[in-house]
């Protein structure tokens, strides 16, 4: 079995005062829990069984069957929560190094206009979904918003960042107010992990980012 429950990479109250202990005692011990644990279920016997997590959504996703909709439910919950966790620190630092800020500064005017059009995506996901900056083959970078599950992998894109915004990631915090939990998701931002999933995406040297395509921003 190759799916690993992933613990948390701070403590359980570390996140606090923006997201609470209860918030992710819920969170990380209940629904991820049982994302990996019915995943794990459903595999046994399936052609999926020997795969990674990240094969499994993959490949669960081409499949049109009703088996194969539901392995991909639980199993791009449970990758997308893992994703999520590491996108989190109790050590965080206001903005990304230099050489990232510069790439977000090409590709979005601004961090802080970065920080606007990714919450401006988070609140227009309707429903259950996450928000993601992506980096595709061409290296452009690009902020999305998905429903349900739904992970860019799937689409040929390449996650540095996610926003959980189905509302168990917050309601206990926040109630219905998306807005508020998002403003302070970016108080405890784990730059650092975003930096290295760029650089270990697209970039084997930092010296190209001054040929990075720039993405239109609407």
């Amino acid at each position: 079995m190759l799916i690993d429950f992933m613990k948390l990479p701070y403590k359980m109250g570390g996140l606090e005062p923006y997201i609470s202990k209860e918030t992710l005692h819920f969170h990380h011990d209940k629904h991820y829990a049982k994302y990996v644990e019915t995943t794990r279920r459903l595999v046994v016997g399936a052609p999926y069984e020997k795969m990674s997590l990240q094969s499994i959504v993959l490949a669960s996703s081409r499949k049109g069957d009703e088996k194969s909709q539901t392995i991909f439910n639980n199993a791009a919950q449970a990758l997308n929560h893992a994703f999520y966790w590491n996108c989190l620190t109790e050590n965080p630092h206001e903005k990304p190094g230099d050489s990232f800020s510069k790439v977000l500064h090409k590709s979005f005017g601004s961090l802080e206009q970065f920080e606007k059009l990714f919450t401006e995506s988070a609140l227009n996901c309707f429903g259950s979904g996450w928000t993601w900056l992506t980096i595709s083959k061409g290296r452009s970078l690009s902020i999305i918003s998905t429903q349900g599950a739904d992970n860019p992998l799937i689409f040929g894109l390449k996650p540095l960042l996610c926003c959980d915004v189905w509302e168990h990631a917050y309601y206990l915090d926040y109630k219905n107010d998306r807005e508020k939990y998002l403003k302070n998701f970016f108080k405890v931002l784990n730059w650092k992990f975003v930096e290295q999933n760029f650089y270990k995406s697209s970039f084997s040297t930092r010296t190209e980012i001054d040929d990075m395509p720039v993405p239109p921003v609407s």
